[in-house]
């Protein structure tokens, strides 16, 4: 218990900033030597409000934890801070010089004097104001999480469904996060712009449900919006705003550690909006493994991963995610000129500290650069996290008892040819990465209805369909009602030509989830394609309705509202989706099309060769772009 009480005390102490080079003063006092430190590097997280157990913010707080504090920063427990020095410097490092720590270290060894009172700093502003302003929006859970004491000690992983109630769309510069005194360890903003997560809150009798992230959510696109005690706010990098659609939800996954009295969790979230989306917008690619397998007692267990960038990118972030056993992470780029550098060194993970790092300059990366990544592994009882004792095999998996080996990098292409080639070789690469993991999945859970629906669908991405289809078969005979099985059994079905079983496969989804708005959707596609046309432009219609953002359904029902020479109309809903989607191709084809059709010549033209700058392999952007110059 008592070792328990100082793992406690110690694990709380975090902060961010600098302060000035301490005194070299033989006894170190409090208000001339330590103050200036703790108020600069502690004080954003120990102040009220933020999820600390205890402030700092008087020679009263930090006397009576001298030496857990002493102890803290001398072993670089605290400030929480991961990467090694050495690296690309990083917005927002948290790391005390070892001149700050040593005065730490006297001060507390000689009795931490308090000194004189005119050598105390003005103490931090505690108020309960955003560090950007006033935020345009401020969201936060309808009803709070009551966070039970464990006396166990185990962590708990909450997913807060957040309705945003916006009626347009917005982008987004920056996010604030307030955990309300709440203790959170870390936070991810993950958004579902279907059902899903609707559906799952609440289903326990308690608000949200358990787990990490869930099927249906994802990143904003290309950005990853991740808070840690003294992350401070989450800029967009270089203003790269990310899209809000209007009838999105938050889904705000919370890492809780249960304290020594119940509290109840809400913390808040504010939004800071750009008048409009960026010039550039990032990319994220993930790396890393889906098959890992590591042996009760490994010591030493390693995954590594390789990539050659197809194209010219600048890097801007790295996320490197592992859980309870993650021991050392290496991350390096070798140029092609042979030379080498390291992007990210971890040498001991904390699953506990867990962020992403944004780089102060953008790193410029050639084409044919190789980045290499190397995660290793602790499973043994000499690894404190460890949660099973005596050790397990662990394999990967969602949970947190699981293991994870992902780096996420973001990176914007330097054009639009490079954004293509990236795109595209990025996605082959991650289709078949997801059959070895789903693979390994299946192996270890066969009557896991959410891993042969992984299955199933890796195949048909990957073309063996066949397949896919007899996985998805097996994970309908589990669980019937799944609307994600007859969802991705629709879309093998219409891979397959099946076209009324997809049609009927897609209306048994609807039927279980009718308010996923890229269920409706996908029914309007297998309809169209099967001749209904009547029936897609209802389904398009209704997918229209409960996500006015989603580009594709706007797209297929311009088209389909064109082809009926219903030119106004569907001008209206083209003209959205290359709104809603400035970099897709199809959407700047068909637009163009339709506007050629109408006689606006040069509009068109304008479109029809954005489409072809996006995608210069697009048939249909050729062939509008060949009749507008015969004309």
């Amino acid at each position: 218990m008592i070792r328990s009480l100082v793992f406690l005390l110690v694990l709380a102490l975090s902060g961010c900033g600098r302060s000035a080079p301490p005194s070299t003063s033989a006894t170190p006092t409090f208000n001339k030597d330590i103050a200036p430190i703790l108020f600069a590097n502690c004080t954003g997280c120990h102040r009220p409000g933020q999820g600390a157990p205890f402030t700092l913010l008087s020679y009263a707080d930090a006397k009576s934890r001298a030496d857990e504090i002493a102890h803290a920063t001398t072993t670089r427990y605290m400030p929480p801070w991961l990467p090694d020095p050495g690296q690309p410097a990083f917005v927002g490092e948290r790391r005390l010089s070892p001149e700050q720590i040593e005065t730490i270290r006297r001060w507390a060894e000689r009795g931490a004097a308090e000194g004189e009172a005119r050598d105390l700093p003005a103490a931090p502003r505690i108020d309960t104001a955003w560090q950007l302003g006033t935020p345009d929006l401020v969201l936060t859970p309808a009803k709070a999480y009551a966070l039970k004491l464990d006396p166990a000690g185990g962590d708990v992983f909450r997913n807060l469904v957040i309705r945003t109630g916006l009626d347009t769309d917005r982008f987004v510069r920056a996010v604030e996060f307030q955990p309300g005194g709440a203790p959170v360890h870390h936070a991810v903003l993950h958004l579902d712009r279907t059902a899903a997560s609707r559906q799952r809150d609440g289903a326990d009798g308690r608000p949200g449900f358990d787990g990490m992230g869930g099927p249906g959510t994802q990143e904003p696109d290309g950005h990853f919006v991740g808070w840690a005690p003294g992350r401070g706010p989450i800029l967009s990098a270089d203003g790269m705003a990310w899209r809000l659609s209007r009838g999105t939800d938050f889904v705000l996954e919370l890492h809780l550690i249960p304290g020594a009295t119940p509290i109840d969790v809400q913390p808040k979230v504010a939004l800071f909006f750009s008048g409009a989306p960026s010039a550039k917008s990032p990319l994220m690619f993930k790396m890393g493994s889906n098959a890992i397998d590591i042996p009760a007692g490994a010591t030493d267990y390693a995954i590594t991963d390789r990539y050659v960038l197809p194209a010219d990118v600048d890097l801007l972030s790295l996320y490197p995610h592992a859980h309870f056993l993650g021991k050392e992470m290496s991350v390096s780029a070798t140029l092609p000129d042979g030379s080498k550098r390291s992007l990210l060194h971890i040498r001991q993970w904390s699953f506990h500290w867990q962020q992403d790092y944004q780089l102060v300059t953008p790193l410029a990366l050639p084409r044919g650069t190789a980045i290499e990544m190397r995660f290793t592994y602790d499973n043994s009882d000499r690894n404190p996290d460890n949660p099973h004792h005596p050790p397990v095999r662990v394999e990967a998996g969602q949970r947190s008892t699981d293991e994870m080996g992902n780096l996420l990098l973001q990176l914007v292409p330097h054009g639009d040819a490079d954004r293509l080639q990236l795109t595209r070789d990025v996605a082959a690469r991650q289709a078949a990465a997801n059959v070895a993991g789903a693979e390994a999945l299946v192996r270890r859970e066969p009557d896991n209805v959410e891993n042969q629906i992984f299955l199933g669908s890796s195949y048909v991405d990957v073309g063996r369909v066949a397949e896919g289809i007899v996985c998805l078969e097996r994970a309908l005979r589990i669980d019937p009602r799944s609307s994600r099985a007859h969802n991705e059994m629709g879309g093998a079905l219409l891979r397959a030509g099946r076209l009324a079983d997809a049609v009927a496969s897609f209306k048994r989804a609807t039927s279980f989830a009718p308010g996923d708005a890229r269920l409706h959707y996908n029914l309007g596609k297998a309809q169209n394609a099967a001749g209904a046309a009547a029936d897609a432009a209802k389904s398009f219609d209704r997918a229209i309705a409960l996500d006015a953002g989603l580009a594709e359904a706007h797209d297929e029902l311009g088209v389909l509202l064109f082809a009926r020479g219903q030119l106004r109309e569907a001008l209206g809903h083209l003209q959205r989706a290359v709104d809603l989607a400035p970099d897709s191709a199809i959407a700047h084809s068909d637009l163009g099309g339709a506007l050629a059709q109408a006689g606006d010549y040069d509009r068109a033209l304008v479109h029809v060769r954005r489409a072809l700058e996006l995608d210069p392999e697009n048939a249909a952007a050729k062939e509008n772009l060949a009749r507008l110059r015969r004309r």
